[in-house]
């Protein structure tokens, strides 16, 4: 896949890490890039990473060999819809998006399947934004591909090898399998994270004891809830069914853990440990 003219809709820490990683395979290649504020913008030219220091109009985009949506999921939806007049039948559309099932049934109701590759890298930070983001974050990641009925799966094949020279990692699997999986093992650690924190916040001392003695423990499972709300707003309400299929599940193993903690049964406490130390 010889890549010539890449576009960004977002530059944020995942659109500014795939574009640096992109300069680093082939510095030859053309990077242009819309993002929400122009200051994106002129750090990203300033920075070399891309040809243009301010907004471009969506038309320019339809002629790119390559186009990255990089928003929060319902905005990457919009941006679809917006730049199918302008998208050439060989241009390649493709998302970092984590949420999959909508953007493919638009996708797919818009006649664009054979040119769109759902794509989600699995990196990230508790930081947001272009400031953060660095080639290194695609070094070793799994990047999942998804696909359905219509799409092309000799593109998707060309594609992979495209992630494989950003030193990434590609998984194919159906956008169905890819939004249960990442709701198990990024969308509802995220809840479960931001409902912890909440909890201990709203059971705080006077005095602050809880925040004050908070530490490593805490800090591990709860450091992700610092990531930016509008885009757990948006995965929430775009991956809710299999969000609440794990809420649901992990409910019952609370229910095990609560059980067994009621009735001090130390069996019961070993094994449920041992299970999940194992």
């Amino acid at each position: 896949m010889k890549i010539k003219t890449v576009g960004f809709i977002g530059l944020g820490l995942i659109g500014g890490s795939i574009a640096k990683a992109i300069l680093e395979y082939d510095p030859t290649v053309k990077i242009y890039a819309h993002a929400f504020h122009k200051e994106t913008l002129i750090d990203a030219y300033n920075e070399g990473v891309i040809l243009n220091n301010d907004f471009l109009p969506l038309e320019e985009f339809g002629s790119f060999d390559l186009i990255f949506l990089c928003s929060p999921v319902k905005i990457n939806i919009d941006y679809v819809r917006k730049l199918k007049p302008f998208l050439q039948t060989n241009c390649i559309l493709t998302d970092v998006g984590s949420v999959k099932g909508d953007i493919h049934k638009e996708i797919k109701s818009l006649g664009l399947s054979s040119q769109f590759i759902g794509g989600h890298p699995m990196t990230g930070s508790e930081k947001i934004g272009y400031s953060h983001s660095a080639s290194l974050l695609m070094e070793n990641a799994y990047y999942i591909l998804t696909s359905d009925e219509n799409t092309n799966m000799d593109l998707i094949s060309e594609f992979s090898d495209f992630v494989k020279e950003l030193k990434s990692i590609p998984i194919t699997m159906s956008y169905q399998t890819h939004d249960f999986a990442t709701a198990a093992i990024s969308h509802f650690p995220h809840v479960m994270s931001a409902a912890l924190v909440n909890l201990v916040k709203e059971n705080e001392t006077q005095d602050s004891i809880l925040k004050t003695i908070a530490a490593g423990g805490f800090k591990d499972i709860t450091r992700i809830s610092s990531s930016s709300p509008i885009m757990w707003q948006n995965i929430c309400v775009e991956n809710k069914d299999e969000i609440l299929k794990l809420i649901s599940l992990y409910t019952k193993q609370l229910d095990s853990f609560k059980n067994a903690i009621s009735t001090s049964d130390e069996t019961a406490l070993m094994e449920l440990f041992t299970s999940a130390k194992d």
